[in-house]
């Protein structure tokens, strides 16, 4: 595996928890870990995967580009092929008992953008082992990325981590 970036937002809470997480399964003299707090580059020409993360928390406002959400506002702001055959792997969040109807929705909200940007994903995760009614991130028996439960299953996320990362 070549460079390696590790974007997340939100800041703070479980999606750092997991970012750092990943970043740490990784040779970290080939991988960054950068919040989009603290984006400052527009190029994204020197790493060969993506690893972008989030939670589905506050996706009902990922068209609002206003400030509030990061990752829509970075979609926004980038050129129109940003990500022109990179590949791209995706996490996210959720709670499959508060949220049994959406779980870990917004890596769809995510995948789209990231492919109208020409990315290319990869990464997708098996849905056994969770506990959930539905998810717009499921295409057949497999989520678009990683879906972790910090708040339902945290035991289970580092070997999740390990066996996702094996295969991207």
């Amino acid at each position: 595996m070549g460079k390696t970036l590790i974007l997340y937002w939100p800041a703070g809470g479980n999606v750092e928890k997991i970012a750092t997480k990943v970043y740490s399964k990784l040779q970290t003299n080939k991988a960054d870990l950068i919040c989009l707090n603290n984006l400052t580059q527009t190029s994204f020409a020197e790493y060969d995967l993506i690893i972008a993360g989030g939670s589905t928390v506050g996706a009902e406002t990922w068209n609002d580009a206003t400030g509030k959400n990061l990752w829509s506002k970075l979609f926004s702001q980038s050129k129109p092929n940003a990500f022109q055959g990179k590949k791209v792997a995706l996490f996210g969040l959720g709670d499959q008992i508060l949220y049994p109807h959406n779980f870990a929705d917004a890596m769809l909200l995510m995948k789209d953008d990231f492919e109208k940007a020409g990315a290319v994903i990869t990464g997708k995760w098996p849905t056994d082992g969770y506990i959930f009614s539905d998810s717009a991130s499921v295409s057949g028996n497999y989520f678009i990325g990683l879906a972790l439960d910090e708040d339902r299953q945290p035991e289970l996320s580092e070997e999740r981590i390990e066996k996702w990362i094996k295969t991207l």
